[in-house]
């Protein structure tokens, strides 16, 4: 798909070591990316609904949170284009300096913000405008960082490169999840006033350690090229729907297991564990903690399978294993057997990560250089908008099947069988990916 009559192609040579370091701090800064996120998610489950959103029927208040935790989503196309355009224009790297220290600080700010018996319904007024705060930096973070793990990769193995941001996401749960699991064994009385307000606060001291890698690291190559042969997109995300919007739509559709199948199996399932099933939710914490930890394992493994049989095959057969496992998910959650819970929550969401330990390649593939930036992240960030709507959706059909998991159930069948389709569907779009230098 590169154009070569009349001008030239060349590749930037990778250095293994900055690519090692690239992506290294590219993981750091999505691990605090996704603590900052997930921990609205869990707060939503066992926190937000009882003091932010007050109510006497405790199945409006879970959705209401719900609610504030999907604005957040709606939010996150707005980033992918904000920084998407920064991205493309003044390179990656300053880019995600900013995103991260914006998602920082609004993490932050929601652990000091008063709750509804402090000031009323300001209250879940001012959370739900950090949550979107939250959802645009978001928006152009874990994109840049994949780009610029790719762009900085030795091209035969940039799926593992970009494996390891994702990498980012387990250990963000194991931070957040963590974080909760140590606050939630404090008295009820201690939690609700102050202890869960403790991992919202670390993000403050965590952005140090962030800024200070991401500092460290240099500016793409590719884009150093494109800089400097004035090859940028003047408007990246009007040229990138122009010229690519079946790429958008595909990388959309790749992404919606990885993203709206978490979700489902982490947020929804917390609250579902603990509100339904009458679990404890140090059971459902933990389970997720489990999760994480084999999630590791699994993207790395993934990573290397894309390497070796491209992200779209590798896409394919994870969306279609994650749709088979689906019902005998939730079949294992409804028998309340603490160990059968633990090991139906591991599977399912190792299930989804398959096809997300590809993503990054998968959708860095699909798009040339100057466009990347924007066309990761808005494709992205669209599933994400999609995806954040998933636990509400989950607990309005939940609430309409009188309370059978099967319509939950139905829900991952979808999310999945639709991200299989997007990568049977990526294996005839990836983008070549040169620079076109004119002559």
């Amino acid at each position: 798909m590169t154009e070569t009559t009349g001008h030239r192609t060349t590749r930037s040579a990778a250095d293994p070591a900055e690519a090692r370091k690239v992506a290294f701090a590219a993981f750091v800064g999505t691990a605090l990316e996704w603590y900052d996120y997930f921990l609205y998610g869990t707060a939503a489950s066992i926190v937000f609904d009882r003091l932010y959103f007050a109510t006497e029927d405790a199945a409006v208040a879970t959705l209401a949170a719900f609610a504030s935790f999907a604005v957040g989503f709606l939010a996150r196309p707005v980033g992918a284009v904000v920084f998407g355009h920064l991205g493309d224009r003044i390179g990656r790297r300053r880019t995600l300096l900013i995103t991260v220290t914006l998602i920082s600080v609004v993490t932050g700010a929601i652990g000091l913000l008063p709750d509804f018996a402090a000031i009323g319904v300001a209250a879940p007024l001012l959370l739900t405008l950090l949550r979107i705060l939250q959802g645009v930096a978001v928006g152009g973070e874990w994109g840049g960082a994949v780009t610029l793990a790719v762009e900085h990769a030795p091209p035969e193995q940039r799926g593992r490169f970009a494996a390891l941001p994702q990498i980012g996401s387990p250990i963000g749960t194991l931070l957040s999840s963590g974080g909760f699991y140590l606050v939630a064994l404090m008295p009820d009385e201690t939690f609700d006033a102050w202890g869960w307000r403790l991992p919202f606060l670390a993000a403050f001291p965590l952005l140090g350690v962030a800024l200070y890698l991401r500092r460290r690291v240099g500016e793409s190559p590719l884009f150093a090229e494109l800089l400097a042969e004035h090859d940028r997109a003047s408007m990246p995300a009007l040229e990138l729907f122009r010229r690519s919007w079946r790429q958008v739509l595909v990388g959309l559709a790749a992404s919606l297991i990885g993203i709206g199948g978490f979700y489902l199996l982490t947020t929804f399932v917390i609250s579902y564990g603990t509100n339904q099933l009458g679990l404890p939710k140090s059971l459902m914490l933990g389970a997720t903690l489990v999760a994480a930890v084999v999630e590791i394992g699994t993207l790395l493994i993934g990573g290397r399978l894309a390497d070796r049989f491209t992200p779209g095959k590798v896409c394919f057969w994870g969306g279609v294993v994650s749709a088979l496992a689906a019902f005998p998910v939730f079949w294992a959650i409804d028998t309340r057997n603490p160990v059968l819970v633990v090991l139906a929550v591991a599977v399912g969401i190792n299930c989804a990560s398959v096809p997300y330990a590809v993503s990054g390649a998968l959708l860095a593939g699909l798009f040339p250089v100057k466009l990347r930036y924007s066309g990761v992240a808005i494709s992205s960030n669209l599933a994400g908008m999609v995806s954040g709507f998933v636990p509400l959706v989950a607990s309005a059909l939940l609430i309409a099947s009188d309370e059978k998991s099967w319509s939950v159930a139905l829900v991952l069948v979808a999310l999945a069988l639709a991200t299989a389709l997007g990568g049977l569907l990526a294996l005839r779009l990836t983008h070549r990916d040169e620079v076109t230098v004119h002559s």
